[in-house]
């Protein structure tokens, strides 16, 4: 293949991602003003229902604007020759490959990040602020950005540094040293993110002595669950928007409330929502997700061997000598769309274990508070009853409110 097919194809493929999401969302939008399902009559009342149409339009149109500016800038700095510019730049600073690619990704990351900055603050002092969400300061938004940027040069400019070592040291055979190092990172963070990386954000405290601690260990040594770290995250200090979440495996396997789901949320209906956690970890969901995930990593990084060293692809985005980091920029929209495949699959299979989790914790808990909790935490996040099938077979990672309800019910 030569750089100007390749060139066209990426350019294609750009487009085209676009086009599919322009209409995914636009079908959904059309089914915003649908008539609430029988099931779910009490989720909202009609002033609540307003309200959440309202929240649902205004980001529907304000992701057309940034979808808009996404595809533009990424068009526009392949035509006009943005990647090419920015690798020109950073080799009259050093000629050392990996310093080069360390440059290049760090300028165009970063770079980008503050281009979306304005549309970022948008979202957050402005719609999610108009809706009563929003608990984020300015002060706390700052940090978060710098944060974020810190984390992305540390850790992704170890792992990057790394690959391209292996590259220069192995040749094509790159990659499976490079997938050992990427598995051993994706095990450690799956272990330890909650204990590390969390605590840069937001505050994590053991959850209190009380009837709701004393309900969730008793649940727990119910079905033989071994669950000694439960804690509490200051979620409020952004949103009013309520989670939990379960992390690690093994002795580093913990369970993590919001705050905001303490205050929303009534014991049993909490213990209901941990034990649809458990259910994941009982139906070892989570260690399928971890396997997959590095497997899919494995096949890319494969792929990826097989394309780098071909310069069509560095010259297809612009970049006059062909280099590594130039071709992965390449690569990475090359494999977007088995990207999307492999992401149908995975949607497929989560919304599978859902419906597994609530079985379980209806057998081993009970349904009722776990169907109220779920419509108490649709309603407070002002979320979308009447998405569009089309929409939710490419984009649901759990199935719609409506299904699990019925299910629950079964």
């Amino acid at each position: 293949m030569d750089n100007t097919f390749i060139f066209y194809l990426i350019i294609a493929i750009l487009i085209g991602e676009f086009l599919l999401t322009t209409l995914l969302n636009y079908l959904n939008s059309k089914r915003f003003k649908d008539p609430v399902p029988e099931d779910l009559k009490d989720v909202y009342n009609p002033e609540e229902y307003k309200k959440s149409q309202s929240y649902k339009m205004t980001n529907y149109r304000f992701g057309i604007i940034t979808s808009v500016f996404s595809l533009v800038l990424i068009l526009g700095f392949i035509v006009f020759g943005g990647f090419g510019w920015v690798d020109n730049t950073v080799s009259e600073y050093t000629s050392n490959p990996i310093l080069q690619a360390l440059l290049f990704f760090g300028t165009i990351m970063i770079g980008s990040d503050i281009l979306s900055i304005p549309f970022s603050y948008y979202q957050t002092f402005v719609i999610e602020e108009k809706f009563g969400f929003n608990k984020t300061t300015i002060k706390t938004f700052i940090l978060d950005k710098i944060k974020g940027w810190l984390m992305i040069v540390v850790l992704g400019g170890v792992i990057l540094s790394l690959v391209i070592w292996f590259f220069q040291w192995a040749g094509t055979s790159f990659w499976l040293y490079a997938w050992g190092i990427i598995s051993i990172f994706t095990l450690f963070m799956n272990l330890f993110y909650s204990k590390l990386i969390v605590p840069l954000f937001n505050k994590q405290e053991p959850l209190e002595n009380g009837s709701l601690k004393e309900k969730i260990e008793n649940y727990a040594q119910k079905v033989g669950f071994d669950l000694r770290q439960i804690f509490v995250i200051n979620g409020s200090k952004r949103s009013t928007k309520a989670n939990a979440y379960f992390s690690g495996f093994g002795k580093e396997k913990r369970v993590t409330l919001y705050d905001t789901l303490i205050h929303d949320l009534e014991e049993d209906e909490i213990v209901a929502v941990l034990a649809h956690e458990v259910g994941h970890y009982k139906r070892k969901h989570i260690i399928f997700n971890l396997a997959t995930s590095i497997l899919l990593a494995g096949l890319m990084l494969f792929l990826l061997s097989l394309f780098i060293n071909n310069p069509s692809i560095s010259l297809a985005i612009g970049v006059d000598k062909p280099s590594f980091h130039a071709a992965l920029i390449g690569f990475g929209i090359l494999y977007s769309p088995i990207s999307e495949i492999t992401g149908l699959l995975m949607n497929h299979f989560s919304r599978k274990f859902e419906y597994q989790a609530d079985d379980f914790a209806k057998n081993t808990f009970s349904a009722k508070p776990l169907a109220s909790s779920l419509k108490k935490l649709s309603k407070n996040s002002l979320s979308n009853l009447t998405p569009h099938p089309a929409y939710v077979f490419m984009h649901y990672s759990h199935p719609p409110l409506i299904d699990r309800i019925r299910n629950l019910k079964a």
